[in-house]
């Protein structure tokens, strides 16, 4: 019987995606040779995890109808960075025993979930 076998990716709309994938690459280094974001998961520490959220809940923005989570090996840092270069950081930190969690919100408007797995 056929069945899924793995992520294959999250899907948002952009005013304008390639300036997005640009803004997305100085900022987090992540590059879209072939005009989208590739993640191995050999070498990801944690799993890739798809949620389903109720439409009244309030995790991210109910104007925004997803949100990217992006592993991270260093939470704060890469916090500071984008601080620094006056990007929208949200204060709050959440830890679990799976790992850290922060946001940031994009150019667009979008908020942005950076997760930290738990050594």
């Amino acid at each position: 019987m056929p069945q899924v076998t793995g992520f294959g990716g999250a899907f948002l709309r952009a005013q304008d995606p390639k300036a997005l994938y640009a803004w997305y690459n100085e900022h987090l280094g992540i590059s879209s040779p072939h005009g989208c974001f590739v993640f191995p998961s050999a070498d990801q520490k944690g799993d890739i995890a798809v949620s389903f959220f109720k439409q009244s809940s309030d995790y991210f923005p109910p104007t925004q109808p997803a949100m990217l989570n992006f592993q991270v090996d260093d939470l704060d840092a890469l916090l500071d960075k984008l601080s620094a270069a006056g990007i929208s950081v949200d204060p709050k930190r959440e830890q679990y025993d799976y790992g850290r969690f922060g946001w940031f919100t994009d150019p667009e408007g979008n908020r942005v979930e950076l997760w930290q797995p738990a050594s």
